[in-house]
């Protein structure tokens, strides 16, 4: 077998590699003659059918899997040989279209090689993370939102008119073409006025009912309607009001802490105050995250693979095109062109990609089984009912359980270098935190 450069320039190399006729012949042998022990055949006994019937029979597979395990060989050995790490998959082409058995094997192989990367010095890395404290202001406004979700609603005065915001208790009866239809009756429904938990223009025409009185709501089914035979018709409802109610938010108190599992108000502003601080805390990462990466994106230089940069900058185009066009939901609308803007957003990704990855594979840092169960347990809360399929699809499909590993590498990369890095802390409002934040997201 020979392997042949036959391109060297910048990333990209080109290979030929050359497996003789010989070279085939004697390992389809070896491979012939490792089996016949086991083989059975009518009219000989197992282990004696002769090497021709066998070749005869069995060489074609045989040379298949021969020329495939050869040609993977030869590519382990020249990758484990010149150090090299291809950014994507080589692309490998067989010569010869008319090539038959007994010819040799020549194969061409190109890609493009991952760049040798110089890792900056990470301790003179300095970096200043904001750090926020739960006010007593913020805490009350946070208690304030928990006791919203906590009100409670008593009867209006007799002959109150109901108001948005208001509940109703109400008996009802939907008709199509007079007839009442499945699904469309209850009693005693308890029905916030502004919800929007009925279909469009029904709680509209509650406002201003009162207790014991009777009415006929006129409303259109959606043409998205979940239901296939309600999409679009025109329906009535006969709606019997059977109480008004005001909401009455819940108290600030101890009562109001045990609701939320706390043994009183202290330790239930305690837990608030915890809670608030985390998420100012994963604020804060965020934003001294994006300085380490524009540090980085500054300090190091390499020369980029450009089937990576390519890639990447035509999936941020194909992003950005469906976040500015939400209805277009289809993949039928042609090639969309990266602009300028989007090739530099991609060097800089592919660059600090790459960057990490490799501080990551020096410092040996590995993302855990554990971990990686974790985050699909996290993605298979957005699809309720239906866990255990999107357990089994992440299972049988490795691109994805890499799409959910990456994030995770990431991180755990950047945690390693604040441990080296020399960061800093800093005081701040919450004011300030949310304006770091804003400009973080307008850039």
């Amino acid at each position: 077998m020979q392997v042949t450069e036959t391109l060297n320039d910048g990333l990209k190399r080109g290979y030929t590699i050359t497996v003789t006729a010989a070279e085939l012949d004697e390992k389809v042998n070896e491979k012939l003659a490792e089996a016949q022990p086991e083989v059975e055949m009518k009219g000989f006994r197992k282990g004696k059918v002769p090497m021709p019937l066998l070749r005869k029979q069995f060489g074609q597979r045989v040379l298949g899997e021969v020329m495939q395990e050869t040609i993977d060989g030869a590519m382990s050995s020249h990758f484990d040989e010149t150090g090299d790490r291809p950014a994507m998959q080589p692309q490998v082409t067989m010569q010869g279209e008319d090539w038959k058995e007994g010819d040799d094997v020549v194969v061409e192989m190109t890609y493009e090689a991952l760049p040798e990367i110089t890792e900056p010095d990470l301790k003179a890395i300095t970096l200043e993370k904001m750090v926020v404290k739960a006010g007593d202001a913020e805490i009350e406004e946070a208690l304030g939102k928990l006791a919203g979700t906590a009100t409670t609603y008593e009867d209006r005065r007799k002959g109150s008119k109901a108001k948005e915001e208001d509940q109703v208790i109400i008996d009802f009866v939907g008709k199509i073409d007079g007839e009442p239809f499945e699904g469309g009756s209850a009693e005693d429904y308890p029905l916030v006025l502004g919800s929007a938990s009925f279909i469009p223009g029904f709680e509209d025409q509650l406002i201003g009912v009162k207790a014991e009185e009777e009415k006929t709501v006129e409303v259109s089914f959606p043409d998205d309607y979940g239901a296939d035979h309600l999409k679009g018709k025109a329906a009535t409802f006969d709606v019997t009001v059977k109480a008004v109610k005001a909401p009455k938010p819940a108290e600030i108190d101890d009562e109001l802490a045990k609701q939320f599992g706390a043994d009183d108000l202290a330790a239930l502003k305690a837990q608030v105050a915890e809670r608030l601080e985390a998420e100012y805390a994963g604020a804060s990462r965020a934003i001294v995250k994006r300085a380490l990466l524009d540090v980085l994106d500054d300090t190091v230089s390499f020369d980029l693979p450009p089937s990576l940069v390519e890639a990447e900058a035509k999936q941020i185009a194909h992003q950005l095109y469906h976040d500015e066009h939400p209805e277009d939901t289809g993949h039928d609308h042609g090639e969309i062109t990266p602009t300028d803007e989007h090739q530099k957003l991609a060097e800089r990704r592919v660059k600090l990609g790459l960057l990490l990855a490799e501080i990551g594979r020096k410092a040996e840092v590995n993302v855990t089984d554990q971990e990686l169960t974790q985050a699909v347990m996290a993605q298979a809360r957005q699809y309720p009912g239906q866990e255990r399929q999107f357990f089994e699809f992440v299972k049988q499909n490795p691109q994805m359980q890499q799409q959910l590993r990456a994030p995770i590498f990431e991180d755990k990369v950047v945690d390693y270098i604040f441990e080296l890095a020399e960061v800093t802390e800093k005081e701040v409002s919450k004011d300030d935190l949310e304006k770091a934040i804003e400009a973080l997201e307008d850039e």
